[in-house]
């Protein structure tokens, strides 16, 4: 038969699964987030939040728990092998629905059309990107399953100076920095992240869209468990954008979201926010306590201000 020529009836081909939506199967053999993967002596159970209905979702070396109550995730939870990871891994950047979850139960595609906010991967494409080439491949397409998707304001700011901008880098650059000060010949991370999920969220096209994030980072340092914790705030200025929130919600616009503002808090502080449970990561955390309230939460102006002493 000529290459060029279709397949005949009597040779049939596997369905790809990017042909109308990924087959029900095709995450069938996924086996997800591993909780011993910094060693069984310290097993790290994924955040978990008994009171609420959850979907618990395995990709390729992470996992994703669903809250189809809200249509976003409550939580992901990713293992970073730095030793193997694939730079040049085949890409794949086509998002997709979860098969595995009711179309109608997920943010889909209309949320983030025509309008300032864009779809941000709670894991991100690079981290679950190791092991063989078929792995990695693998686990940079699962990151485009719409689960591991949240809506995040889409600033362009103008300078790279700019708060705006310093505020993204800053969280986008997070794992590969702490990847870099993690002892050499280990260089595991278990990345544990989410959106901060409040009743108060604003509404928009059938989501409340989440005002502030998480992420919990945990590695063995000097033999020992350890943890540091970031919240990402994009809360809007009430006092000035208050006119502007109550014209936009008439005008069925986007709430407005302030500029990114990143933090270094305690571990604690993310499980009291989120009613996530973290297991022993709060008692392992690197980030000195602090004497005044106030001062809980560290300002993050670059990478130099992280505390990684406890």
């Amino acid at each position: 038969m000529n290459p060029t020529d279709p397949p005949s009836p009597s040779q049939p081909q596997p369905p790809s699964p990017r042909a109308g939506g990924p087959r029900r199967d095709a995450l069938a053999d996924r086996t997800g987030y591993d909780e011993a993967f910094l060693g069984p002596v310290v097993p790290l159970a994924l955040p978990a939040r008994t009171s609420v209905e959850t979907v618990v979702l395995p990709y390729t070396h992470f996992t994703v728990v669903f809250r189809p109550d809200r249509r976003l995730a409550a939580s992901a939870a990713v293992c970073i092998e730095g030793r193997r990871l694939i730079e040049d891994a085949a890409r794949d950047d086509l998002w997709e629905l979860d098969p595995r979850l009711p179309e109608e139960r997920q943010a889909g595609f209309d949320l983030y059309r025509n309008n300032g906010l864009e779809r941000a991967q709670l894991v991100r494409r690079q981290d679950p990107v190791w092991g063989t080439v078929a792995e990695a491949g693998q686990a940079h397409t699962d990151t485009f399953f719409s689960p591991n998707a949240v809506p995040r304001a889409s600033h362009h700011a103008p300078s790279p100076a700019d708060e705006l901008v310093q505020g993204r880098r800053l969280w986008q650059g997070l794992e590969t920095y702490l990847m870099d000060h993690v002892a050499a010949f280990d260089r595991r991370l278990c990345v544990l992240t989410g959106p901060v999920l409040q009743d108060s969220d604003p509404p928009y096209r059938g989501v409340q869209v989440p005002l502030r994030f998480w992420k919990v980072v945990a590695f063995m340092q000097d033999g020992a468990l350890a943890a540091t914790a970031y919240v990402l705030d994009q809360s809007p200025d009430l006092g000035r954008d208050a006119e502007r929130a109550l014209a936009g919600a008439k005008a069925g616009a986007p709430p407005p979201l302030g500029p990114f503002r990143a933090y270094q808090v305690p571990v604690s502080d993310v499980a009291e926010i989120t009613e996530l449970e973290f297991g022993p990561l709060p008692d392992v955390d690197l980030l000195p306590p602090m004497r005044a309230p106030e001062d809980r939460w560290r300002r993050l102006e670059s990478f130099d201000d992280i505390a990684m002493q406890g």
